[in-house]
C-alpha cells in the first residue's frame, strides 16, 4: 500500500470512531508533509486534533517513510464546502459568491442536502412613491450554484 493510501485509510478509520467529526481536506505534499483539516458538527477541540494526530502518527513508521503531520480545524477565512458546515453555521451571516459571480449576503436559516436557505435583509426603492423600503426575504440556493461561501466575521 502506498503512503497516501495508508494515510487516507488511517483518517477514515479514525473518523469511523468519531461520527461527530468529518474530513474537510487532506493534503500530502511531495515532501510527505501531511495537512489534515477536520471539522465537527458542534465544534472541534484541541483534544479532537490530538486524538486524530495520534491515530495517524502512531500507525505510520518514520523509519519506513519520513513525514510531518499537521491536524487543524478550518480557519475563519476558509470557505464552507459541505452541508454539515452550513448546518453548523445556522444563524450566522454568510457571503456567497455564485457561479455567475453574483454576491449574496444573508443569514443561514435552513440547510438540507441539496440547498441552503438564506434570509436576506436589504433596502430597495419603493414600488409606489418615493423613498426606500426595508425588505426581508428568504432565498434558497442550491449548493451546485455556489462558487464560494464565507462566514461574515463581525466584531
Amino acid at each position: 500500500m502506498d503512503f497516501r493510501a495508508k494515510v487516507e485509510q488511517l483518517v477514515h478509520e479514525f473518523l469511523e470512531t468519531r461520527e461527530d467529526l468529518y474530513l474537510v481536506d487532506l493534503k500530502i505534499s511531495a515532501g510527505s508533509d501531511i495537512t489534515l483539516i477536520l471539522d465537527g458538527d458542534v465544534s472541534l477541540s484541541l483534544q479532537d486534533c490530538l486524538d486524530a494526530s495520534r491515530a495517524i502518527e502512531f500507525n505510520l513508521d518514520r523509519e519506513e517513510h519520513d513525514f510531518s503531520l499537521q491536524v487543524m480545524s478550518p480557519g475563519l477565512s476558509e470557505p464552507l464546502k459541505f452541508p454539515r458546515q452550513y448546518k453548523k453555521n445556522i444563524g450566522r451571516e454568510v457571503e456567497i459568491l455564485m457561479n455567475d459571480d453574483e454576491k449574496i449576503t444573508g443569514e443561514i436559516t435552513a440547510v438540507d442536502d441539496e440547498k441552503v436557505t438564506l434570509t436576506l435583509r436589504y433596502r430597495r426603492p419603493k414600488l409606489v412613491g418615493k423613498g426606500k423600503e426595508d425588505v426581508v426575504e428568504d432565498k434558497e440556493i442550491p449548493y451546485q450554484d455556489i462558487k464560494k461561501a464565507l462566514v461574515v466575521i463581525k466584531f
